[in-house]
Parts: structure tokens; sequence; C-alpha cells
């Protein structure tokens, strides 16, 4: 039976191996040594103001057709100079954590550790003493059940914490215990704070100065909010947490789990792997028990930390402030990356989030496409930090400006949720339309030569960004237009194959390429658009799959290794995904919490490997378009046998089971309404239809 949690005998040093619970807008990090326990209260929205908020886009509109002229001629520099409109690089507002609860005192003894996925529950068990806590999404609050006679104090004071923020801890005895802590930024820069306030609730609890101290058993709430204005708003979280003081540890986790429990068990991997291995010795090499327990904990920690927005480049958890590229939504790639699963992973309320941060910045983008190419439409930034969806990241070195595929790029995860599920969230018609406006004024202007245009995050030979007929753009403007059914779709220009046989990264003759780069945006038309496929395009997925086999890896970064695997994956080349896989599980890069590093040996704390990696693996075991599903397109030797359950496909089927093994594969396939699919084995040949009726299971054997 699969595994669904890890464990721990070794107690976390570090935040980075901190166990992680969350609900999608409050996160907890419980780490630390038996007789001081530390848990840090992270906050979606907690970003550092530093005066971008209303950084408006550079207004270069006049200065298009220079701009497009210089690049036609050959010296793309001046035409990222002009640009820039003298701008320098501005950065995102950056997420920072909020504060740590430190627990001091411990009976001693034999220490365990556990993170349950399918509640999100931590325990922590030091002798007698137990630890236990979980983020509520029911009652949106950290819910914490301690034992011992334990010292509690807060703290703001974590690494890297900037001088100009001043934080200020207190507690107070009056019909209930608070313990506080308030962060208060600098002033006249967009934000004025962050709190925190705990109820402590117990027989015998008291205040010793700032700190609490306690005897038997106390259970802690605890709430957040961040300010826009100066003002603190104690008295309302405390209010709220007394109307939640008659509840006990048990009835709230219980409402909590109910909401989370079906969400995470609707997709299962079972790899028929023995033993329940501490995470210590897990993460020790690559086998089918290691990624079968990624599986889990990447649905875990994918689900807990998608909510009032998506994943950031951290999920929702920090503990130190300074993150790297500011811990913001990183959108030419990252993002995506990280919701490779949702949909086909049955998880349709992860998409709540993401809905809700293009829904709050539209029209930013409307903005954007305006003051920089004065049309209408939506032109999309590469970056955000939850709060401004301007195009102000760019200087005369990134012309951020010119990168045209962001919004048909953003918007595909919400076109496949319809895909997978039929409900059409009510703003998307209306945004593609916007995406397909654009094109349609763009490349009427410029004679349908995509120009300037920009390859995420490479330039011809290494060289300028700026440059013509970006393959990416060239994918998006055709899905935009496509989907909007546009006659002008017809007039993009087409993919250039180049003298090697491999899928340009520019249709432009003279664009020379640049292998060793971690990201691979020109392959955009095959994952996650399915325009290049081996069975309606062979040709240019022979020429896509040549440009994969090119690609170097240049840092080994995760986003960039499994961009790889999920191309190689839609392209059937089983090993070639997992030997992208293999470059995440084999080069030190999975922390003890099953969170992942951006570089191998454990470089920079970041989501972007953990939250794709469940999308992957789906996507070797089945791949879906409307009316056509695929079984194991892909399998690699690392995955012999094995089931997997729940399934959602592009079409409104449903892979209810899948078990393979040599020596065969069964599948029970349902959909909710009458329709026929083409089933796909390419293993064995199969290739049929398959009339599928409403609600009514199809059983599928193969030899």
């Amino acid at each position: 039976m699969p595994v669904h949690r890890i464990e721990d005998d070794q107690p976390a040093g570090r935040w980075q191996d901190a166990f992680l619970s969350g609900n999608g807008e409050y996160g907890i990090m419980v780490y630390g040594e038996p007789h001081a326990q530390r848990v840090v209260f992270n906050h979606h929205r907690y970003v550092l103001p530093n005066g971008t908020r209303d950084l408006r886009p550079p207004a270069i509109a006049d200065r298009q057709d220079r701009i497009r002229e210089l690049i036609l001629s050959g010296d793309p520099v001046e035409a990222q100079r002009l640009a820039a409109g003298g701008r320098s690089l501005e950065w995102t507002q950056s997420f920072h954590p909020g504060h740590e609860l430190v627990v001091t005192g411990s009976s001693g003894g034999p220490y365990r550790r556990v993170t349950d996925f399918t509640s999100g529950e931590i325990t922590v068990t030091s002798g007698a003493d137990v630890h236990r806590a979980f983020v509520s999404r029911a009652d949106r609050v950290v819910v914490q059940h301690l034992t011992g006679d334990l010292r509690l104090s807060l703290t703001g004071d974590l690494p890297g914490k900037p001088g100009d923020v001043v934080c200020e801890t207190s507690a107070h005895q009056g019909e209930h215990v608070l313990l506080g802590v308030r962060g208060a930024y600098p002033a006249g820069l967009g934000a004025a704070g962050f709190e925190g306030l705990t109820l402590v609730l117990g027989d015998d609890v008291a205040v010793a100065g700032n700190d609490v101290v306690m005897r038997g058993e106390a259970l802690l709430l605890t709430r957040l909010d961040r300010y826009e204005e100066p003002g603190w708003g104690t008295g309302r979280l405390a209010d709220g947490l007394a109307d939640l003081a008659g509840r006990s540890y048990e009835e709230l986790l219980e409402r909590h789990v109910a909401v989370h429990r079906p969400v995470y068990e609707r997709v299962t991997l079972d790899l028929g792997v023995p033993g329940d291995s501490p995470v210590g010795e897990l993460i020790t090499e690559p086998t089918p028990a290691l990624v079968e327990r990624l599986f889990h904990s990447g649905r875990y920690l994918l689900l807990s930390s998608s909510g009032v927005l998506p994943p950031r480049l951290t999920g929702l958890w920090l503990g130190a402030w300074g993150a790297a590229w500011s811990g913001d939504f990183t959108t030419d790639a990252n993002l995506n990356l990280q919701m490779a699963g949702v949909n086909i992973g049955a998880m349709p309320e992860v998409m709540t989030g993401y809905a809700a941060l293009i829904r709050d910045q539209i029209d930013h983008w409307r903005t954007n496409a305006r003051e920089i190419y004065g049309i209408d439409g939506i032109l999309a930034p590469s970056r955000t930090d939850g709060e401004s969806g301007y195009l102000f990241h760019l200087d005369e070195q990134w012309p951020w400006t010119m990168w045209l595929a962001g919004a048909d790029w953003l918007l595909y995860p919400l076109h496949e949720h319809h895909q997978v599920t039929g409900e059409l969230p009510a703003e998307l018609p209306g945004w593609l339309g916007e995406a397909a406006r654009f094109w349609e004024s763009f490349l009427t202007r410029t004679g349908f030569v995509v120009v300037p245009s920009f390859s995420p995050e490479v330039g011809p030979g290494g060289a300028a960004y700026a440059s013509v007929n970006a393959t990416m753009d060239l994918a998006a403007a055709r899905h935009a237009l496509t989907v909007a059914g546009s006659p002008l779709a017809e007039r993009v220009p087409a993919y250039r194959v180049d003298e090697r046989g491999a899928l340009a990264e520019w249709a432009w003759d003279g664009a020379p390429a640049h292998e060793d780069h971690r990201h691979v945006s020109h392959l955009y038309p095959v994952w996650p658009l399915h325009e290049i496929n081996p069975d309606d395009t062979p040709e240019l997925a022979a020429a896509a799959h040549r440009a994969l086999e090119l690609r170097g890896d240049e840092n080994l970064s995760a986003h960039g290794s499994l961009h790889r695997a999920l191309v190689a994956a839609r392209l059937k080349d089983g090993a070639l995904a997992q030997e992208n896989l293999l470059k995440i599980l084999g080069a030190n890069m999975l922390f003890r919490s099953l969170m992942t590093a951006h570089n191998p040996d454990l470089e920079i704390y970041n989501a972007d490997a953990a939250h794709t990696l469940p999308g992957l693996v789906i996507e070797l075991l089945v791949d879906s378009r409307p009316g056509t599903v695929e079984l194991l397109p892909a399998l690699p030797d690392l995955l012999p046998a094995g089931t997997v359950r729940g399934v959602a496909c592009r079409g409104r089927v449903t892979v209810e089971e899948l078990t393979w093994s040599p020596q065969g594969v069964r599948a029970v396939l349902r959909s909710p309404v009458d329709q026929r699919i083409v089933l796909v084995h390419r293993a064995s040949g199969c290739r049929r239809e398959v009339e599928l009726t409403a609600a009514t299971p199809c059983y599928v054997e193969l030899v």
C-alpha cells in the first residue's frame, strides 16, 4: 500500500528541513532540536514593500517602429536600449517569512517527527512530550496542541531581516492568554506591516514577561494578517480566535480534514514498494519508493500552498528573509511547471487561486499592452509578487517588454481546466479573446513577422535577446488566435527546422542556436500545447525531439530538467524523460521535508521540482487530448510496475485505475457523458475506438 506520510528520527537543525503544513494562505514550518522546537509562520501575502507597487510599464509605444527597424537591421543591442527607456532593473516585492514560535523545555527521550499528507498534520514526539500542528482550511487558523512543561516565546528576528523592519513581541493575560508579534515596514513604500496573534488555551498557562509558560497541555490558535495602512488589527484577530476557543483540537482537525483529504486522495500512485523508510534513508538513492513518496508529497505540498494564490517559487514557505528571485511568481516557466499536475491530477480547487492571481491583475495586463505597444489586448509580465501585474522588470539587458507569449502561456492552465472538467471559468472566454486581439493588432502592424520577439531567457547565439519570430511567441500567437476562431491563425509564420534537423528556437534565417541553457521555451508547442505531437505532426515531433537532445543543461536547474522531462514524455521517450528526472533524484536536491532545491547540492530552497514531479509522473503514465487517451505513453525503466488511480484526462475522461506490469496492462475508464474516444497503447500497437457510456465504467485489458 502507498505510504502517505514522511517521518524522520532526526530533528531538523535548519529551517530548510522543516516539516510543512499550509492551507493556501497560512503556512508553518516545524523544525528545531528536541529541547527547542521552532515554528515559522508564513502568509502568502507577506511581501516586503520596495516602492514598485505602483510602478507602471514604460510608455514606449511610439518607439516600436524604430525598435523593429533596429532588430531587423541587425542591431538588437540598440533596440533593447531604446525599449528600456532608461529604466534600471526593478524587482518585485520580496516574499518574506513572518515570525517564529520557540517552544523550549522537553522531557527528553526517543524522538520522531511525522507529516501526514492525508490530514496535513505534523506530529513531533520527544519522550513524553508531543507537539501536534496543522493549518486549517476550514477555519483559517494555525492549530497546535502541546504537552509538557514548556516555555513559549515569539520572535520576529529571523535570519536576514532588514534592519528597517522593526518587530516587537508581547504577551497579555486577560480573559485569555495571548502572544503577539508586530512587524512594521519602512514607511512610504507601499504597505504598513504584518501581525501574528496566538491564543493559548490551557488549565495551567500564564504570562511571564513577553513569554508564556505552560504545564500539562495547551491548545494554540494563531491568525496572521498584513496591513496596507498604519494601524493594527489586533482586536479583530483576537475576536476571531476567541470564536474558535470552544472547539477542541480534534474537532478542528476533523473539520479541516473534511476539506483537505478528498482533494489530496483523488489521485494515488502505488508502485508496489515495501516498507516505510525514514526520509533520511529514502532520499539517498533514486528508487520507485522515492518516486512514489515524492508523487504524494508533491501533491500534498502543492495543495497546501495553493488557495488565495497559487504557489510561489518557494511554495508558501520561507524561513529567512532575502528569498532568491524575490520568492515571487516567475511566470515565464516556473509557475506553469508547478501547475503541470493540477488539472490532470484532479485538483480543480487549486485553480481557484491561480485564476484569482490573473483576475486581480488583468487590468494591469491591459495597461501593459497599451503603454508598450499602443494596442488593445493583454500583455503579461515575466514575474509578479501577487500584487502588481505591471511589466516593469526590465532594463537594457533584459527586454521583457518583448516577451509576447505570456498571456497565452498563463491562460493555458485555465483552458486546460475547461478541457478536463468541462467547466468554463466565467472570465476565460473574454481573457482568451483579449489575448487574440493583441495578436491580431500586433501581427497586422508588423506584416505578420513577430518583431520584437524574445525567447525566455536566451538570445540567438547567446548574445542579445531582442529577436525575430521566437518559436514560443509563434506558438502563443497561433494558439491564441486558433482558440478565438480567428482566421489570422493561418497567417502566423511556420516553425523552422534547422540544418541539424532540430526545431529552431527562432523561425528566422541567421538566428544561431544557443544550446547550453536551462530554458526550453521553444518547445511550448509540444508541452503543454500538444500542437506538435508524434501522431499529427510526426516531422515536427522528430525535429522537436532533436532539439531536446541537443539542449545542454547549463546549471542543472530543477525547472529546466523537469521541463525537458515533460517534453520528452509528450514525445513518447520514457528513457529521455527518466534521464532528466534522475538529474533531480540523483543530484542532492531533496531536503528532508521533501521540498526541493533549485540547483544541485541543496542550493536555493525552491518548490519547482517538488510541485512539478506529480504532473510529470502522470504524463509518463497517461497522455490525453480531447477525444484521445493514451496509456503508458513514455513508461520509464524506473517504473516497471504499478497502479495509478484517478487521473483526469483532457476530454472529460477519468482513468479510474491503470495497472501495469511486464505481464500486461489493465485500465478502467469513465466519462460523465456519452462519447467516443481513441484509446492508444503504443507499446502493443493498440489504437482503437472505444464507446464510453455516461457514468459507466469501461474495462480495458491489454497484453
